[in-house]
């Protein structure tokens, strides 16, 4: 049973299309050991989910990021989707941060959405202030800027799971069917979270929309992907030279490099630096 998954799909009758995004094990594993309240869980579950709806639409060809910077409690929700659907993601907040309403914990700020295009390496950024009461209200802000479609959006998520659903109004659609777009939100809006566990996608959707005549895509996978790299950081080390390491060192008896979105720490003594710079 795939658990991790964004599956594609159109209404064809009503010239509307739509994402739906379910995680689990992928999700689990990217709040492992960081220990977040239950709102912030909701609110880097939110930017996961939608970040995973966004990737589908590049799959292959783009790495999608997304960047919540607030002034409120909760200052920074980064999550990174690549072409190939891995995600990572995490969030920085004051500690002893209360529950409360998605504005107040946000307070003002903007939202960073950045493509990077794999085959010509260019990247493009879109900057949209924090306009909304909910992060889903936020979301649906930048889409109808960015996607000059009218769009539907839900996000949902707890500690053991996430879930998001986009639907897209296409340009016919009012054509093809006047009541269609009506339909299918109120409809969409049914979903709860609870339902999408252990759901198979195609089952999931039609029991949301039951008479509608659907074209379902192929299901794509999504995975964590945030190794553990010491090689790499090595690599970066050698890089600010031995005289500059080896100032650290003297300064704090250790070398410490915090990898904050992967939650790892790479920790080098004075043997493990000696070592390095011997080998380059």
């Amino acid at each position: 049973m795939q658990t991790d998954y964004v599956q594609r799909f159109l209404f064809e009758e009503l010239d509307i299309r739509g994402r739906l995004v379910c995680l689990t094990q992928a999700w689990q594993r990217m709040l492992q050991a960081r220990a977040y309240p239950q709102s912030i869980v909701s609110l880097l579950g939110h930017t996961t989910a939608l970040n995973v709806l966004l990737g589908a639409n590049q799959k292959g060809a783009g790495r999608v990021s997304i960047q919540v910077q607030g002034s409120g409690p909760v200052k920074l929700l980064v999550s990174d989707c690549t072409a190939e659907l891995r995600i990572r993601g995490m969030a920085h907040y004051e500690k002893g941060v209360a529950s409360a309403a998605e504005k107040t914990l946000l307070g003002d700020g903007r939202l960073s959405v950045t493509l990077e295009d794999m085959a010509s390496g260019r990247f493009y950024q879109s900057l949209v202030p924090l306009e909304g009461e909910t992060l889903e209200q936020i979301f649906e802000h930048y889409l109808s800027q960015s996607e000059q479609l009218s769009s539907f959006l839900r996000l949902y998520a707890d500690e053991g799971a996430i879930c998001g659903l986009l639907l897209e109004k296409l340009p016919n659609a009012d054509s093809r069917d006047p009541d269609g777009w009506d339909r299918v939100r109120h409809l969409a809006a049914t979903l709860t979270l609870d339902e999408t566990r252990d759901a198979q996608p195609y089952h999931l959707l039609t029991r949301v929309f039951p008479e509608e005549l659907m074209r379902v895509f192929k299901l794509h996978a999504v995975e964590y992907h945030c190794p553990y790299d010491e090689a790499k950081v090595k690599d970066m080390l050698r890089g600010l030279g031995r005289e500059e390491v080896e100032a650290i060192l003297a300064e704090k008896g250790v070398v410490v490099i915090r990898n904050e979105i992967c939650n790892h720490e790479y920790r080098f003594d004075a043997r493990a630096i000696e070592e390095m710079f011997a080998g380059a």
